[in-house]
């Protein structure tokens, strides 16, 4: 009796559990037979091979588009000097004023040979005085003359351009002696840059000179300014090729009309030299694994989205370049709705 008892709680126990499952089970199957999966909505843009310009950066140290060590002609006491660093400088304001005392002696010895040279004039004129001696006289005068005209430039230092002086190595009473005394290795007394343009001189590759060129655009870039971009102009290209690095230089012009910029300063300049076919895409059809630097994108391809890992490159306005195995022209890129997709799941498209 207790065996016959046992098994009938036994099948009483199988029925239940029977009776229990079988709703879930066919719940289940009507789920996955009678609901198919949502298809996530997706936009597309057919990859294509686009022109980018490639550009090269050098680095390069900033100097003055002018720079002038004034110094007169011939050793000599200073008389005066009328400026001082810092000071913003006209063209054809006085600088220096140098000792006159030759220029005087100078001019008395003119103004007595002038003299001389009228009267033997005028006697020239009635045949009163021998040609040779009118010749002679005449080339005294003119000598004078000339020395004169030195003596005058070189007593009176003018500033030649507008500019800023850079340097000033001596005092009023002093004896400017001719010696060497500026970095550049030459002798002055005062050194005058021009700032509202500057100029870089930049040492590219000799690969590129067939494509550098006169006019050319160019982009400054200063860690000062880490901000702001600056733009300049190639001036000049120098003809001949350095054959110890195989290199030829580059001059180019920086309009610096707001002052920002000061000569010595280091700068990157940057060329748009190359041209080569890039894979562009916008920006936001390239998405970041979360807690890592890996990238990726979605291919829609046969209804569904597949994942390519990708590496990117230059930024073009809103556009990126990237660069993968995977991805060949023509293929469906992904670029809105792929931030719910996963790899393999159905995508419908709609433009």
């Amino acid at each position: 009796m207790k065996q016959i008892s046992k098994l009938i709680i036994a099948l009483a126990l199988a029925v239940a559990v029977f009776v229990g499952c079988s709703p879930k089970q066919q719940g289940g199957t009507d789920t996955a037979a009678g609901k198919p999966e949502k298809k996530e909505v997706v936009r597309v843009m057919e990859l294509q091979m686009q022109t980018v310009a490639r550009s090269v950066e050098y680095p390069a140290t900033l100097e003055a588009y002018e720079e002038v060590h004034l110094a007169p002609a011939s050793p000599g006491r200073i008389e005066g000097i009328f400026a001082d660093v810092g000071d913003h400088i006209s063209k054809g304001e006085l600088l220096v004023q140098m000792d006159r005392t030759q220029l005087h002696q100078a001019e008395v010895q003119l103004k007595n040979l002038e003299v001389d040279f009228q009267r033997l004039d005028t006697l020239a004129k009635y045949g009163s005085v021998a040609e040779q001696q009118y010749d002679q006289l005449k080339a005294q005068y003119e000598v004078a003359l000339s020395n004169v005209k030195f003596l005058k430039e070189n007593t009176q230092l003018l500033a030649p351009f507008n500019g800023v002086v850079s340097g000033r190595y001596f005092e009023p009473g002093e004896l400017y002696s001719g010696t060497p005394n500026t970095q550049a290795g030459k002798a002055a007394v005062l050194s005058l840059v021009q700032i509202d343009q500057l100029k870089v001189l930049v040492p590219l590759s000799e690969k590129y000179f067939p494509q550098v060129k006169k006019g050319m655009e160019t982009e400054i870039k200063v860690d000062i300014y880490p901000n702001s971009n600056f733009s300049g102009r190639i001036e000049r290209v120098h003809p001949t090729i350095d054959p110890s690095n195989r290199t030829f230089n580059a001059e180019v012009k920086i309009n610096n009309s707001q002052r920002l910029l000061r000569p010595g300063m280091f700068a990157r300049i940057n060329l748009d030299l190359d041209e080569e076919e890039a894979v562009l895409l916008p920006s936001m059809a390239v998405l970041k694994m979360q807690g890592s630097n890996d990238r990726y994108l979605f291919v829609e391809k046969d209804g569904k989205a597949h994942r390519v890992s990708v590496v990117i490159g230059k930024r073009y306005d809103d556009n990126i370049e990237v660069f993968s195995d995977e991805l060949k022209p023509g293929d469906h890129v992904v670029i809105s709705g792929q931030a719910r997709l996963l790899d393999g799941v159905e995508v419908e498209v709609v433009k």
